[in-house]
């Protein structure tokens, strides 16, 4: 979500995902995937600008999880202590 300003000065929470192109004619029009028009006080180039430092927030956040996966235990069943819970027999075996 990018913050904007509408022409009244009533702040607007716009989700980005959505934005399917923004004009400067003379306001700044952004229309919206499912046809909705937004008017709002920002510079087309400053709308873009946020949209660009939003995504470059979410991929960050990414990116350091992605760094520190080896830091998270292995995927399947282990316990607290990280080893494999069960004797390898089959439940009810002996």
């Amino acid at each position: 979500m990018i913050q904007l300003t509408r022409l009244n000065n009533h702040p607007l929470a716009v989700n980005s995902d959505l934005i399917k192109f923004v004009e400067q004619a003379p306001d700044t029009v952004i229309t919206l995937v499912n046809g909705e028009k937004i008017v709002v006080r920002e510079s087309a180039q400053d709308v873009l600008e946020r949209v660009v430092q939003f995504r470059r927030s979410v991929l960050q956040g990414i990116t350091r999880w992605w760094d520190n996966r080896s830091a998270l235990p292995p995927l399947g069943n282990s316990n607290a202590n990280g080893k494999a819970e069960g004797n390898g027999q089959p439940a009810g075996g002996k």
